[in-house]
Protein backbone atom coordinates (compact mmCIF):
# COMPACT_ATOMS: atom_id res chain seq x y z
CA UNK A 1 0.00 0.00 0.00
CA UNK A 2 1.54 3.24 -1.00
CA UNK A 3 2.51 5.92 2.02
CA UNK A 4 0.40 9.17 1.81
CA UNK A 5 3.83 10.61 1.82
CA UNK A 6 5.13 8.87 -1.59
CA UNK A 7 3.37 11.23 -3.68
CA UNK A 8 4.84 14.67 -5.03
CA UNK A 9 2.34 16.92 -4.41
CA UNK A 10 3.75 19.38 -6.67
CA UNK A 11 2.16 16.69 -9.54
CA UNK A 12 -1.32 16.60 -8.03
CA UNK A 13 -1.81 19.69 -9.81
CA UNK A 14 -2.33 17.26 -13.18
CA UNK A 15 -5.75 16.25 -13.44
CA UNK A 16 -6.46 12.85 -13.99
CA UNK A 17 -6.44 11.76 -17.15
CA UNK A 18 -9.54 9.38 -18.25
CA UNK A 19 -7.87 6.04 -17.85
CA UNK A 20 -6.83 7.24 -14.01
CA UNK A 21 -10.73 8.16 -13.33
CA UNK A 22 -12.02 4.62 -15.25
CA UNK A 23 -13.04 3.23 -11.86
CA UNK A 24 -14.73 6.44 -11.03
CA UNK A 25 -16.29 7.45 -14.33
CA UNK A 26 -18.15 3.90 -14.70
CA UNK A 27 -21.90 4.09 -14.13
CA UNK A 28 -21.98 7.89 -13.31
CA UNK A 29 -23.57 9.53 -15.94
CA UNK A 30 -27.26 10.42 -14.41
CA UNK A 31 -30.21 12.09 -16.12
CA UNK A 32 -32.12 12.88 -12.92
CA UNK A 33 -31.67 14.46 -9.58
CA UNK A 34 -33.51 13.63 -6.85
CA UNK A 35 -34.74 10.69 -9.27
CA UNK A 36 -37.35 12.97 -10.33
CA UNK A 37 -35.52 15.95 -11.69
CA UNK A 38 -34.46 16.07 -14.75
CA UNK A 39 -30.45 17.26 -15.46
CA UNK A 40 -30.57 19.69 -18.66
CA UNK A 41 -28.78 17.51 -21.43
CA UNK A 42 -25.64 20.32 -21.74
CA UNK A 43 -24.85 19.31 -17.87
CA UNK A 44 -25.20 15.52 -17.83
CA UNK A 45 -21.55 13.70 -16.93
CA UNK A 46 -19.76 12.86 -20.31
CA UNK A 47 -16.47 10.93 -19.37
CA UNK A 48 -15.81 11.33 -23.13
CA UNK A 49 -16.27 15.17 -23.81
CA UNK A 50 -15.24 16.70 -20.53
CA UNK A 51 -17.76 19.74 -19.62
CA UNK A 52 -16.12 23.50 -20.09
CA UNK A 53 -15.53 25.28 -17.12
CA UNK A 54 -15.44 28.76 -18.48
CA UNK A 55 -15.24 32.54 -17.03
CA UNK A 56 -19.06 32.74 -17.92
CA UNK A 57 -19.92 29.59 -15.28
CA UNK A 58 -16.43 30.70 -12.91
CA UNK A 59 -17.99 33.93 -12.02
CA UNK A 60 -21.48 32.02 -11.30
CA UNK A 61 -19.90 30.04 -8.81
CA UNK A 62 -18.58 33.48 -6.89
CA UNK A 63 -22.04 34.81 -7.83
CA UNK A 64 -23.78 32.17 -6.14
CA UNK A 65 -21.12 31.95 -3.33
CA UNK A 66 -21.79 36.01 -2.80
CA UNK A 67 -25.68 35.14 -2.09
CA UNK A 68 -25.51 32.45 -0.18
CA UNK A 69 -22.79 33.34 2.00
CA UNK A 70 -24.76 36.50 2.96
CA UNK A 71 -27.52 34.56 4.61
CA UNK A 72 -25.05 34.16 7.90
CA UNK A 73 -24.96 38.21 8.01
CA UNK A 74 -27.97 39.36 7.36
CA UNK A 75 -29.07 39.35 11.21
CA UNK A 76 -25.82 41.12 12.27
CA UNK A 77 -26.91 45.15 11.76
CA UNK A 78 -30.90 44.10 12.46
CA UNK A 79 -30.58 42.92 15.75
CA UNK A 80 -31.90 46.32 17.55
CA UNK A 81 -34.95 46.18 15.72
CA UNK A 82 -35.26 41.74 16.22
CA UNK A 83 -35.00 43.46 20.15
CA UNK A 84 -37.52 45.83 19.83
CA UNK A 85 -39.79 43.25 17.42
CA UNK A 86 -39.39 40.39 20.09
CA UNK A 87 -39.96 42.55 23.06
CA UNK A 88 -36.90 41.50 24.69
CA UNK A 89 -33.33 42.74 25.33
CA UNK A 90 -30.30 43.10 23.44
CA UNK A 91 -28.82 40.58 25.63
CA UNK A 92 -31.25 38.02 24.29
CA UNK A 93 -30.88 38.35 20.86
CA UNK A 94 -27.15 39.18 20.75
CA UNK A 95 -27.05 34.93 20.79
CA UNK A 96 -28.72 34.92 17.39
CA UNK A 97 -25.43 35.26 15.30
CA UNK A 98 -23.32 33.04 17.46
CA UNK A 99 -26.61 30.44 16.47
CA UNK A 100 -25.86 31.29 12.93
CA UNK A 101 -21.78 30.72 12.66
CA UNK A 102 -22.25 27.94 15.00
CA UNK A 103 -24.59 25.88 12.54
CA UNK A 104 -21.99 26.91 9.98
CA UNK A 105 -19.26 25.27 11.87
CA UNK A 106 -21.07 22.17 12.62
CA UNK A 107 -22.12 22.36 8.69
CA UNK A 108 -18.78 22.38 7.35
CA UNK A 109 -17.57 19.75 10.07
CA UNK A 110 -20.72 16.92 9.19
CA UNK A 111 -22.14 17.79 6.15
CA UNK A 112 -19.23 19.88 3.48
CA UNK A 113 -17.06 16.41 3.29
CA UNK A 114 -20.15 14.81 1.80
CA UNK A 115 -19.02 16.55 -1.25
CA UNK A 116 -16.09 13.57 -1.47
CA UNK A 117 -19.05 10.77 -1.42
CA UNK A 118 -22.07 12.94 -2.83
CA UNK A 119 -23.03 14.25 -6.28
CA UNK A 120 -22.31 17.57 -5.35
CA UNK A 121 -24.31 19.12 -8.07
CA UNK A 122 -27.55 17.34 -6.29
CA UNK A 123 -26.33 18.18 -2.64
CA UNK A 124 -26.48 22.20 -3.60
CA UNK A 125 -29.33 22.37 -4.85
CA UNK A 126 -30.79 20.03 -1.81
CA UNK A 127 -28.97 22.70 0.57
CA UNK A 128 -30.24 25.91 -1.41
CA UNK A 129 -33.67 24.84 -1.36
CA UNK A 130 -33.74 23.83 2.67
CA UNK A 131 -31.76 27.57 3.56
CA UNK A 132 -34.69 28.94 1.15
CA UNK A 133 -37.30 27.36 2.46
CA UNK A 134 -36.14 28.10 6.40
CA UNK A 135 -36.18 31.49 5.64
CA UNK A 136 -39.45 31.52 5.03
CA UNK A 137 -39.91 31.02 8.84
CA UNK A 138 -37.77 33.89 9.73
CA UNK A 139 -39.86 36.23 7.69
CA UNK A 140 -43.08 35.41 9.33
CA UNK A 141 -42.34 34.07 13.16
CA UNK A 142 -43.17 36.18 16.00
CA UNK A 143 -41.46 33.64 18.60
CA UNK A 144 -37.63 34.32 19.48
CA UNK A 145 -36.65 30.80 20.24
CA UNK A 146 -38.53 29.69 16.75
CA UNK A 147 -36.48 32.25 15.26
CA UNK A 148 -33.04 31.36 17.06
CA UNK A 149 -33.84 27.64 15.84
CA UNK A 150 -34.51 28.35 12.29
CA UNK A 151 -31.32 30.88 12.49
CA UNK A 152 -28.82 27.61 13.38
CA UNK A 153 -30.22 25.64 10.90
CA UNK A 154 -29.91 27.92 8.10
CA UNK A 155 -26.47 28.15 9.39
CA UNK A 156 -26.39 24.41 9.04
CA UNK A 157 -27.22 24.42 5.42
CA UNK A 158 -25.24 27.64 4.21
CA UNK A 159 -22.00 25.72 2.99
CA UNK A 160 -23.05 25.51 -0.06
CA UNK A 161 -20.15 27.87 -1.35
CA UNK A 162 -17.25 25.28 1.03
CA UNK A 163 -19.00 23.05 -1.70
CA UNK A 164 -18.27 25.06 -4.85
CA UNK A 165 -14.54 25.41 -3.84
CA UNK A 166 -13.65 21.98 -4.47
CA UNK A 167 -15.99 21.94 -6.95
CA UNK A 168 -14.62 25.04 -9.24
CA UNK A 169 -10.82 23.15 -8.18
CA UNK A 170 -12.07 20.25 -9.67
CA UNK A 171 -13.69 21.16 -12.47
CA UNK A 172 -10.85 24.02 -14.00
CA UNK A 173 -7.89 22.93 -15.69
CA UNK A 174 -4.87 23.24 -13.71
CA UNK A 175 -3.82 26.52 -15.49
CA UNK A 176 -6.57 28.22 -14.39
CA UNK A 177 -6.92 26.83 -10.71
CA UNK A 178 -5.65 29.26 -8.42
CA UNK A 179 -7.82 32.18 -10.30
CA UNK A 180 -10.72 29.84 -10.34
CA UNK A 181 -10.05 29.87 -6.46
CA UNK A 182 -10.15 33.24 -5.90
CA UNK A 183 -13.03 34.08 -7.66
CA UNK A 184 -14.89 31.91 -5.76
CA UNK A 185 -12.91 32.62 -2.63
CA UNK A 186 -13.68 36.89 -3.28
CA UNK A 187 -17.25 35.87 -3.69
CA UNK A 188 -17.21 34.25 -0.45
CA UNK A 189 -15.83 37.69 1.12
CA UNK A 190 -17.78 39.72 -0.55
CA UNK A 191 -21.28 38.11 0.30
CA UNK A 192 -19.82 39.12 4.09
CA UNK A 193 -19.63 42.52 3.03
CA UNK A 194 -22.37 43.18 0.93
CA UNK A 195 -25.27 41.34 3.36
CA UNK A 196 -24.60 43.75 6.37
CA UNK A 197 -24.84 46.68 4.23
CA UNK A 198 -28.02 45.59 2.21
CA UNK A 199 -29.42 44.23 5.73
CA UNK A 200 -28.69 47.40 7.71
CA UNK A 201 -30.22 49.50 4.51
CA UNK A 202 -33.01 47.76 3.65
CA UNK A 203 -34.09 47.53 7.60
CA UNK A 204 -34.03 51.00 8.19
CA UNK A 205 -36.12 51.90 5.38
CA UNK A 206 -38.56 49.33 5.65
CA UNK A 207 -38.42 46.28 8.06
CA UNK A 208 -36.19 43.42 9.36
CA UNK A 209 -38.95 41.01 8.04
CA UNK A 210 -38.39 42.20 4.38
CA UNK A 211 -34.70 41.88 4.28
CA UNK A 212 -35.76 38.15 4.90
CA UNK A 213 -37.80 38.39 2.13
CA UNK A 214 -35.40 39.83 0.09
CA UNK A 215 -33.42 36.70 0.85
CA UNK A 216 -35.82 34.24 -0.01
CA UNK A 217 -36.18 36.14 -3.71
CA UNK A 218 -32.09 36.02 -3.98
CA UNK A 219 -31.97 32.56 -2.95
CA UNK A 220 -34.97 31.03 -5.36
CA UNK A 221 -32.56 33.08 -8.11
CA UNK A 222 -29.34 31.12 -7.15
CA UNK A 223 -31.38 27.92 -6.82
CA UNK A 224 -32.67 28.36 -10.45
CA UNK A 225 -29.12 29.52 -11.61
CA UNK A 226 -27.89 26.56 -10.14
CA UNK A 227 -30.24 24.10 -11.88
CA UNK A 228 -29.76 25.74 -14.89
CA UNK A 229 -25.70 26.38 -14.64
CA UNK A 230 -24.38 23.75 -12.24
CA UNK A 231 -23.19 21.00 -14.31
CA UNK A 232 -23.22 17.52 -12.50
CA UNK A 233 -19.99 15.88 -11.77
CA UNK A 234 -19.03 12.27 -10.94
CA UNK A 235 -18.58 10.84 -7.21
CA UNK A 236 -14.90 11.07 -6.40
CA UNK A 237 -14.87 8.24 -4.17
CA UNK A 238 -17.70 5.95 -4.16
CA UNK A 239 -16.73 3.29 -1.92
CA UNK A 240 -15.94 5.70 1.18
CA UNK A 241 -18.75 5.90 4.22
CA UNK A 242 -19.62 8.35 6.43
CA UNK A 243 -17.37 7.78 9.02
CA UNK A 244 -14.32 7.10 6.98
CA UNK A 245 -14.54 10.22 5.98
CA UNK A 246 -13.86 11.76 9.40
CA UNK A 247 -11.08 9.08 9.98
CA UNK A 248 -9.27 10.12 6.74
CA UNK A 249 -9.34 13.71 7.86
CA UNK A 250 -7.60 12.90 10.54
CA UNK A 251 -4.88 10.81 8.97
CA UNK A 252 -4.03 13.34 6.68
CA UNK A 253 -4.16 16.35 9.69
CA UNK A 254 -1.43 13.56 11.32
CA UNK A 255 0.23 12.06 8.28
CA UNK A 256 0.55 14.42 5.82
CA UNK A 257 2.95 17.25 6.42
CA UNK A 258 1.87 19.41 3.64
CA UNK A 259 -1.49 19.90 5.81
CA UNK A 260 0.41 20.59 8.55
CA UNK A 261 2.22 23.20 7.44
CA UNK A 262 -0.88 24.93 5.88
CA UNK A 263 -3.54 24.71 8.85
CA UNK A 264 -0.64 26.24 10.99
CA UNK A 265 -0.09 28.72 8.65
CA UNK A 266 -3.65 29.47 8.03
CA UNK A 267 -4.69 29.34 11.17
CA UNK A 268 -1.90 32.10 12.07
CA UNK A 269 -3.21 34.22 9.14
CA UNK A 270 -6.78 33.97 10.13
CA UNK A 271 -5.79 35.24 13.16
CA UNK A 272 -4.32 38.24 12.19
CA UNK A 273 -6.77 39.17 9.68
CA UNK A 274 -9.83 39.02 12.48
CA UNK A 275 -7.74 40.88 14.65
CA UNK A 276 -7.46 43.71 12.31
CA UNK A 277 -10.93 44.26 11.73
CA UNK A 278 -11.93 43.70 15.34
CA UNK A 279 -9.55 45.63 16.59
CA UNK A 280 -9.59 48.44 13.94
CA UNK A 281 -13.10 49.47 15.33
CA UNK A 282 -11.73 50.13 18.47
CA UNK A 283 -8.77 52.06 16.99
CA UNK A 284 -10.82 54.34 14.78
CA UNK A 285 -13.72 54.82 17.36
CA UNK A 286 -10.56 56.47 20.23
CA UNK A 287 -8.20 58.59 19.93
CA UNK A 288 -6.76 60.61 17.77
CA UNK A 289 -9.47 59.62 15.40
CA UNK A 290 -13.12 59.47 17.31
CA UNK A 291 -14.66 58.56 13.98
CA UNK A 292 -18.88 57.71 14.23
CA UNK A 293 -19.94 54.49 13.35
CA UNK A 294 -20.76 55.33 10.19
CA UNK A 295 -17.47 56.23 8.78
CA UNK A 296 -15.51 53.49 10.71
CA UNK A 297 -18.10 51.19 7.86
CA UNK A 298 -16.63 53.00 4.90
CA UNK A 299 -13.68 51.07 5.71
CA UNK A 300 -15.07 47.99 4.37
CA UNK A 301 -15.35 49.34 0.70
CA UNK A 302 -11.93 49.51 1.73
CA UNK A 303 -11.68 45.94 2.28
CA UNK A 304 -14.36 45.53 -0.67
CA UNK A 305 -12.18 46.86 -3.48
CA UNK A 306 -9.33 44.72 -1.90
CA UNK A 307 -11.50 41.60 -2.54
CA UNK A 308 -12.06 42.49 -6.22
CA UNK A 309 -8.81 42.81 -7.32
CA UNK A 310 -7.39 39.40 -5.86
CA UNK A 311 -9.57 37.59 -9.16
CA UNK A 312 -6.79 39.65 -10.96
CA UNK A 313 -3.92 38.53 -9.68
CA UNK A 314 -5.31 35.30 -9.52
CA UNK A 315 -3.84 34.82 -12.80
CA UNK A 316 -0.12 35.81 -11.75
CA UNK A 317 -0.65 33.03 -9.06
CA UNK A 318 -1.62 30.63 -11.67
CA UNK A 319 1.59 31.14 -13.40
CA UNK A 320 3.67 30.40 -9.76
CA UNK A 321 4.28 27.37 -7.72
CA UNK A 322 1.64 28.13 -5.02
CA UNK A 323 4.52 27.73 -2.29
CA UNK A 324 5.99 30.93 -3.77
CA UNK A 325 2.88 32.72 -4.23
CA UNK A 326 2.38 31.59 -0.14
CA UNK A 327 6.21 33.10 0.49
CA UNK A 328 5.52 36.36 -1.45
CA UNK A 329 2.09 37.22 -0.04
CA UNK A 330 3.04 36.37 3.86
CA UNK A 331 6.11 38.52 2.94
CA UNK A 332 4.19 41.34 1.89
CA UNK A 333 1.23 41.48 4.71
CA UNK A 334 4.02 41.56 6.86
CA UNK A 335 5.27 44.80 5.18
CA UNK A 336 1.67 46.47 5.35
CA UNK A 337 1.34 44.84 8.87
CA UNK A 338 4.99 46.96 9.66
CA UNK A 339 3.36 50.27 8.31
CA UNK A 340 0.31 49.87 10.97
CA UNK A 341 2.90 49.14 13.55
CA UNK A 342 4.83 52.31 12.42
CA UNK A 343 2.20 54.81 11.84
CA UNK A 344 -1.51 52.96 11.92
CA UNK A 345 -2.22 55.13 15.24
CA UNK A 346 -1.47 58.47 14.03
CA UNK A 347 -1.66 58.84 10.50
CA UNK A 348 -5.20 57.76 8.89
CA UNK A 349 -3.46 57.47 5.24
CA UNK A 350 -0.93 54.16 7.09
CA UNK A 351 -4.40 53.13 8.16
CA UNK A 352 -6.04 52.87 4.62
CA UNK A 353 -3.00 52.03 3.48
CA UNK A 354 -2.96 48.99 5.49
CA UNK A 355 -6.66 48.07 4.88
CA UNK A 356 -6.40 47.54 1.35
CA UNK A 357 -2.93 45.67 1.31
CA UNK A 358 -3.95 43.37 4.36
CA UNK A 359 -6.85 42.53 2.71
CA UNK A 360 -5.35 42.26 -0.82
CA UNK A 361 -2.22 39.63 0.29
CA UNK A 362 -4.13 37.76 3.09
CA UNK A 363 -6.61 37.13 0.04
CA UNK A 364 -3.51 36.08 -2.14
CA UNK A 365 -2.39 33.78 0.51
CA UNK A 366 -5.61 32.20 0.91
CA UNK A 367 -5.86 31.43 -2.52
CA UNK A 368 -2.53 30.39 -2.74
CA UNK A 369 -2.41 27.85 0.29
CA UNK A 370 -6.14 26.35 -1.08
CA UNK A 371 -4.30 25.76 -4.27
CA UNK A 372 -1.55 23.86 -2.58
CA UNK A 373 -4.00 22.01 -0.02
CA UNK A 374 -5.76 20.95 -3.37
CA UNK A 375 -3.44 19.50 -4.77
CA UNK A 376 -2.64 16.79 -2.15
CA UNK A 377 -5.33 15.09 -2.99
CA UNK A 378 -7.99 14.66 -6.09
CA UNK A 379 -10.51 12.72 -4.80
CA UNK A 380 -10.34 14.38 -1.32
CA UNK A 381 -11.17 17.82 -1.96
CA UNK A 382 -13.99 18.43 0.59
CA UNK A 383 -12.41 17.21 3.03
CA UNK A 384 -9.10 18.66 2.57
CA UNK A 385 -11.27 22.28 2.47
CA UNK A 386 -13.10 21.09 5.37
CA UNK A 387 -9.58 21.12 7.65
CA UNK A 388 -8.51 24.65 5.59
CA UNK A 389 -11.96 25.90 6.90
CA UNK A 390 -11.67 24.45 10.43
CA UNK A 391 -8.02 25.97 10.69
CA UNK A 392 -9.54 29.59 9.71
CA UNK A 393 -12.07 29.06 12.66
CA UNK A 394 -9.81 27.98 14.96
CA UNK A 395 -7.66 31.39 13.72
CA UNK A 396 -10.59 33.40 14.15
CA UNK A 397 -11.82 32.89 17.79
CA UNK A 398 -7.54 33.22 18.84
CA UNK A 399 -7.72 36.54 16.65
CA UNK A 400 -10.39 38.02 18.38
CA UNK A 401 -10.08 36.97 21.95
CA UNK A 402 -6.21 37.84 22.45
CA UNK A 403 -6.26 40.27 19.62
CA UNK A 404 -8.90 42.16 21.90
CA UNK A 405 -7.17 41.34 24.79
CA UNK A 406 -3.97 42.90 23.55
CA UNK A 407 -5.35 46.04 22.23
CA UNK A 408 -7.21 46.80 25.54
CA UNK A 409 -4.62 45.96 27.77
CA UNK A 410 -1.36 47.39 25.81
CA UNK A 411 -2.76 49.41 23.16
CA UNK A 412 -2.46 49.44 19.22
CA UNK A 413 1.15 48.97 18.69
CA UNK A 414 1.54 45.87 20.99
CA UNK A 415 -2.02 44.63 19.54
CA UNK A 416 0.23 45.09 15.55
CA UNK A 417 3.55 43.94 16.87
CA UNK A 418 2.03 41.01 17.95
CA UNK A 419 0.41 40.36 14.52
CA UNK A 420 3.88 40.73 12.62
CA UNK A 421 5.22 38.55 15.28
CA UNK A 422 2.67 35.86 14.04
CA UNK A 423 3.42 36.59 10.61
CA UNK A 424 7.00 35.57 10.97
CA UNK A 425 5.76 32.49 12.71
CA UNK A 426 3.54 31.98 9.49
CA UNK A 427 6.84 32.56 7.46
CA UNK A 428 8.70 30.53 9.50
CA UNK A 429 6.49 27.21 8.93
CA UNK A 430 6.58 27.70 5.29
CA UNK A 431 10.16 27.82 4.99
CA UNK A 432 10.16 24.36 6.35
CA UNK A 433 9.59 22.54 3.86
CA UNK A 434 10.96 24.15 0.06
CA UNK A 435 8.27 24.10 -2.95
CA UNK A 436 9.19 20.80 -4.21
CA UNK A 437 9.71 18.63 -1.06
CA UNK A 438 8.56 15.00 -0.96
CA UNK A 439 5.27 14.50 0.80
CA UNK A 440 6.84 12.37 3.22
CA UNK A 441 8.99 14.96 4.20
CA UNK A 442 8.42 17.27 7.23
CA UNK A 443 11.80 19.22 6.18
CA UNK A 444 14.10 19.74 3.68
CA UNK A 445 14.38 21.04 -0.18
CA UNK A 446 14.76 18.06 -2.16
CA UNK A 447 13.43 19.18 -5.43
CA UNK A 448 14.97 22.47 -5.67
CA UNK A 449 13.61 26.09 -5.80
CA UNK A 450 11.95 26.48 -8.83
CA UNK A 451 9.56 29.94 -9.13
CA UNK A 452 7.69 29.38 -12.20
CA UNK A 453 4.80 26.41 -12.71
CA UNK A 454 5.19 24.12 -15.80
CA UNK A 455 4.07 20.54 -16.93
CA UNK A 456 6.79 18.23 -17.48
CA UNK A 457 6.42 15.38 -19.41
CA UNK A 458 7.82 12.56 -17.31
CA UNK A 459 4.52 13.62 -14.59
CA UNK A 460 2.51 13.27 -17.69
CA UNK A 461 3.32 9.95 -18.24
CA UNK A 462 3.89 8.81 -14.93
CA UNK A 463 0.14 9.89 -14.41
CA UNK A 464 -0.65 7.70 -17.41
CA UNK A 465 0.99 4.89 -16.16
CA UNK A 466 2.18 5.20 -12.97
CA UNK A 467 3.01 1.02 -13.11
CA UNK A 468 5.20 1.83 -15.60
CA UNK A 469 7.19 4.62 -13.82
CA UNK A 470 9.82 1.59 -11.95
CA UNK A 471 10.53 1.43 -8.44
CA UNK A 472 13.35 3.70 -8.48
CA UNK A 473 11.48 6.53 -9.63
CA UNK A 474 9.94 9.09 -7.47
CA UNK A 475 6.30 8.75 -7.25
CA UNK A 476 4.23 11.44 -9.50
CA UNK A 477 1.15 10.22 -9.83
CA UNK A 478 -2.12 11.82 -9.15
CA UNK A 479 -3.02 11.25 -5.26
CA UNK A 480 -5.98 9.53 -5.83
CA UNK A 481 -4.14 6.20 -6.25
CA UNK A 482 -3.55 6.44 -2.95
CA UNK A 483 -6.21 7.74 -1.10
CA UNK A 484 -8.70 5.27 -2.65
CA UNK A 485 -6.77 2.77 -0.09
CA UNK A 486 -4.50 4.80 2.44
CA UNK A 487 -6.76 7.44 3.32
CA UNK A 488 -10.09 5.49 4.17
Amino acid sequence: MTSPAETDVCSATIKPTPSSLSTVQTNQTFSKDFRCLPIPRRLRYDPDKPFHFGMLLNVSFGIAATLVVANLYYCQPILIQLSASFHVTYDEVASIPTLVQAGFGIGLLFIAPLGDMLRRRQLILLLIMLSTTLTIGLAITNNLLVFEIISFLIGLTSITPQIIVPLAADLAPPARRGSAISIVLSGFLLGILLARVLSGVVANYTSWRIVYCMSIGIQSIVLGGAYLLLPDYPVQDRGLSYFEIFRSMLKYAVTEPLVGQIMLTNLAASACYTNWWVTLTFLLGGPPYYYSTVIIGLFGLVGMLGVIVVPFVGRLVDRLVPWWSAIVSTMLLLVFQAVQTGAGGTSIAAVIISCFGLDVFRQIQSVSLSTLMFSISETARSRLNALMIISIFLGQVTGTSVGTHVFVEYGWRADSTLCMAMYIFQLAVLFLRGPHCPGNRWFGYEGGLEFWRKLSSRQTIANNDPEGAGGSTPAVVSSEKRDAGEFR
